[in-house]
């Protein structure tokens, strides 16, 4: 088992859209599986991914994975 951890990349990104207004999102950058490296982040950045996921179903659509150029995956 690789205990490394995946560089951050970007090649993908986790979005999380706004359920009430339409063009707001976050996103963050992730591996294909969406798995997002949180020791990547910025303080910022980690505060508002930590916010996302809480809040999925209330405030933001689930997370999807995006490959750099907006196609699904």
């Amino acid at each position: 088992m690789n205990s490394r951890p995946m560089p951050l990349s970007d090649d993908y990104e986790l979005r999380f859209e706004s359920l009430f207004q339409a063009g707001r999102a976050l996103a963050f950058p992730c591996d294909a599986t969406g798995g997002v490296r949180l020791d990547g982040l910025s303080e910022r950045a980690r505060q508002n991914y930590l916010f996302a996921r809480a809040v999925v179903g209330r405030e933001f659509a689930s997370p999807i994975v995006l490959r750099c150029g907006g196609a699904r995956d």
